[in-house]
């Protein structure tokens, strides 16, 4: 499962935000905050495509770059956050 989640947020990001910067290529552990892909507005739209796309309540304790920073942690994060939802 992790496979097509990790490739639906990265077609996401670079959909919305990589055409920003040019051809840049973006490693799935690289920052995206660090690299300028995002800004705290795309967080919050990151956000929303993360609760709209894979069904989740994203608490705000929740958006933090730990989460939301790499391709890797925000798989990471919404593995996760589906465990605990199916969980409850």
């Amino acid at each position: 499962m992790s496979n097509s989640i990790r490739l639906a947020i990265r077609n996401f990001i670079e959909e919305n935000f990589l055409f920003q910067i040019g051809d840049q290529k973006l490693a799935d552990d690289q920052s995206l905050l660090e690299a300028g892909v995002v800004d705290s507005t795309g967080v919050l739209e990151l956000v929303g495509f993360l609760e709209d796309t894979f069904h989740l309540q994203i608490a705000d304790k929740d958006i933090i770059p730990q989460n939301l920073d790499t391709v890797d942690a925000i798989t990471a994060f919404v593995e996760r956050s589906q465990l605990l939802a199916e969980a409850a």
